[in-house]
């Protein structure tokens, strides 16, 4: 009798096993189609080439589901209205880098090297 109840729990635990590896294996094809993420498909088929390479990729496909976000892409900024602040900021630091080359430019060159010798 003792004989059966091992053999039940070695099954039971084989198949616990054996699907707890596949849930864990979809966590980040998951957190994709949580994000809408535009690469889904892939990370799925990463997911499953993963179960082959005993879950080597796993931790990178991970990363790759949890880059992207769907209200700001890529991109890590966290609101679309601050990129139009910090592009009038640049502009504004390009045209002051550009009064000040105009600025040197027009100085007379000063002594050189070859000039004291």
């Amino acid at each position: 009798m003792l004989d059966y109840f091992a053999l039940g729990v070695l099954i039971f635990a084989a198949i616990v096993l054996f699907y707890g590896i596949i849930a864990i294996h979809d966590i980040p094809y998951e957190i994709a189609v949580h994000r809408k993420h535009p690469h889904q498909d892939a990370i799925h088929v990463a997911g499953w080439v993963s179960l082959f390479t005993l879950h080597v990729i796993w931790p990178f496909l991970w990363i790759w589901a949890t880059l992207y976000r769907e209200d700001r892409g890529w991109g890590f900024s966290t609101a679309p209205g601050n990129d139009s602040a910090r592009l009038q900021l640049m502009e504004q630091q390009v045209a002051e880098l550009k009064a000040r080359l105009d600025a040197l430019e027009r100085q007379p060159p000063t002594e050189t090297l070859a000039a004291r010798d």
